[in-house]
């Protein structure tokens, strides 16, 4: 009774805030096209952005609840995973339209005619083809004379992917923190602790950065880049010397994208809103804000790869396995990033001869860096299934089991498991990879597996991987 009379409330508030979403909606479009003042657009498109965030809290609020719910019974795990799957694609989805956005405007800043007959209000025009269409674009210098009643703005996409990134950063880390998140063998500390850490580092990490670019150093770029990178360096080093290495490595993703999500929100934006009023009011815009946000928009541009980097890193061991996690997280930053410059120049016209060789090369270093042994440890002597058995069911079954005992995974992660003889191996690769090359399994090593049980699986699978 109490479960219905929770989800009853919930769903109410829900529906409640999506009626008014409609209806604030229609406000706002009519503000649009009649001649009210910029003060009640604003207030009809603020309570429509009221209306929406409560639509959104309140699924999150019911997802909440559910999970709460089934904590700790056979369904747990289930829900666990159809939220990552739906988040995720949520994120990846308004990810490729943010990015897809910076990308399209970099170039088309990059790729602009700025000097055969360009009006003088004019800072350049293109003209391109796509989709069997042509289109011509013009950029003004600051502002055109009237301002059009329907300006689409590009936020949301930000706004979302961000939301959408930290609401799948909480299901996969920060609801499992001491399975995910936190890894003993790198630091000790409580699930509320480390989450409050990777929380308060975003907010650190955005007052540091934007007061380096609102510091001097700014009108330096190459000063400003050696600094900007040390400073993402500074924060690899920290996340990995705090966090479980996978962790360590979202968090910087999520750090990069929260500097982006940043820019937009409290500079990007801003300066448009001001030039946009200003050119309403009939007072000439002030140019320097639309410099500023054009210097972040860059930012967030150089800021991408990294970051497309890191979303995809949980499936390579290779590189979050290294020794030394940090230094590949920063080389491949740096490597990817001068790739980026590389294209940006490009689409400028510029060509050079280093920047995308050295680029790649740095790439190819940290494959060579983390490479695994050619000649590990001899093997003396024939492996016996029976002793690799033994580990398994020691130091795997827990989770990956038809049935886990572990207190965490209450389904076997990713599907694996290892019931019979036959399950490992078919997984003897993976095994190889996960458990032996880059040591990333047990997560965390969260069952205590020795060196010694590791190389008696090496030797097992490299002599052929025999059951009897």
């Amino acid at each position: 009774m109490f479960y219905l009379i929770v989800y009853s409330v919930l769903f109410f508030l829900l529906g409640f805030f999506i009626y008014f979403t409609f209806q604030f909606k229609k406000l706002e479009k009519k503000a649009e096209q009649d001649e009210v003042t910029d003060e009640k657009k604003s207030l009809s498109s603020s309570f429509y952005g009221f209306a929406y965030a409560g639509v959104l809290l309140m699924i999150v609020l019911i997802l909440f609840v559910t999970w709460f719910f089934v904590k700790n019974t056979p369904w747990e795990g289930h829900l666990m995973e159809w939220m990552n799957i739906v988040v995720r694609v949520m994120h990846i989805t308004f990810g490729i339209a943010w990015i897809g956005a910076s990308f399209y405007f970099v170039f088309l800043e990059n790729a602009l005619n700025r000097t055969e007959n360009i009006r003088d209000e004019l800072a350049g025009n293109l003209w391109a083809v796509h989709g069997g269409g042509f289109y011509y674009l013009e950029k003004y210098k600051v502002a055109p004379k009237t301002i059009p009643k329907h300006l689409h703005w590009f936020k949301y996409e930000a706004y979302f992917t961000w939301l959408s990134g930290f609401s799948l950063l909480a299901v996969v880390y920060y609801f499992n923190a001491k399975a995910q998140l936190i890894d003993t063998n790198v630091l000790n500390i409580g699930s509320v602790a480390a989450i409050s850490i990777g929380i308060g580092s975003f907010i650190v990490a955005w007052m540091l950065y934007d007061l380096l670019c609102k510091s001097p150093l700014i009108k330096y770029k190459i000063s400003f880049t050696i600094v900007g990178f040390l400073l993402a360096v500074g924060f690899a080093y920290f996340y990995t010397h705090v966090f479980s290495a996978r962790a360590a490595y979202i968090h910087f993703g999520a750090m990069i994208g929260t500097l982006m999500a940043g820019n937009v929100f409290f500079v990007i934006i801003p300066s448009q809103k001001a030039m946009v009023n200003a050119a309403k009011r009939g007072v000439p815009p002030d140019g320097t804000l639309g410099k500023k946000a054009l210097a972040r928009s860059l930012h967030n541009n150089y800021f991408t790869l990294p970051v497309l980097f890191v979303m995809v890193s949980n499936h390579f061991p290779s590189t979050f396995g290294y020794q030394y996690p940090w230094a590949v997280l920063a080389a491949i930053t740096l490597g990817t990033a001068g790739v980026k410059h590389y294209l940006n120049l490009k689409e400028q016209g510029r060509y050079t001869v280093w920047v995308l060789p050295v680029s790649v090369l740095i790439l190819l270093a940290v494959s060579f860096v983390t490479a695994p042994a050619k000649n590990p440890d001899a093997c003396k002597e024939e492996i016996q299934f029976t002793e690799v058995q033994q580990i398994f069911q020691a130091r795997c079954m827990s989770c990956h089991s038809s049935k886990p005992t572990d207190d965490v995974y209450t389904s076997p992660p990713n599907g694996v498991v290892y019931d019979t003889p036959e399950d490992i191996v078919r997984k003897k690769d993976l095994i190889m990879q996960r458990v032996v090359v880059t040591k990333t399994m047990p997560q965390n090593n969260k069952t205590n597996i020795t060196p010694e049980e590791r190389n008696i699986i090496r030797c097992w699978i490299e002599q052929g991987a025999k059951v009897k």
